[in-house]
């Protein structure tokens, strides 16, 4: 059983997004009007060293009003591969350009609203730079020790569900 998509109308666009509706098809023949927001892709990375420290970013994201550790992430420029672009929103958010990138995950953070996907990459060494480019995007940049993101998760310190998976993920595969 799946729904069917007939067709979308623009409600709204711009350069970062669009919001349409949908005319939707029910497994049982009725018809319901969706609104879907397109988006484009995001990129985000973090590099883990030595002492298995994550590099992390602690900022407030106004529409929530909240603060939260979370991994350098952007939009995918058009024509910009996935890894490039993580590695370039790394180093302008934190200073650090990262090493070679290797794909943690893919998810899909809201997919009953929208067909956003964040692509996560991590590196197991980095370069600093200097002091970051777009350092308005956070208030200060951290190595934290992968042994603390469950815990950091559950009071509520990782509130973006993406950031959430990807360190859980990394804690997995480097921690056990």
């Amino acid at each position: 059983m799946h729904w069917v998509n007939l067709n979308e109308q623009a409600v709204y666009a711009n350069r970062w997004f669009r919001v349409n509706l949908a005319d939707v098809v029910l497994p049982d023949g009725r018809h319901l009007d969706h609104f879907v927001i397109r988006l484009r892709p995001v990129a985000a990375a973090t590099v883990v060293n030595e002492a298995n420290e994550v590099l992390l970013l602690w900022r407030h994201r106004f529409i929530t009003d909240s603060w939260g550790w979370e991994l350098a992430a952007g939009v995918v420029e058009d024509g910009e591969e996935l890894a490039a672009a993580a590695a370039r929103e790394m180093e302008e958010e934190t200073g650090w350009r990262p090493g070679e990138l290797s794909p943690l995950m893919t998810v899909e953070p809201a997919n009953g609203l929208t067909d956003a996907r964040h692509h996560l990459f991590w590196a197991r060494e980095a370069t600093y730079t200097g002091p970051p480019a777009d350092g308005f995007e956070s208030s200060r940049r951290e190595w934290i020790p992968l042994k603390l993101v469950p815990d950091m998760i559950a009071r509520g310190e990782v509130p973006a569900a993406n950031m959430a998976a990807g360190l859980l993920m990394l804690r997995h595969m480097l921690l056990g």
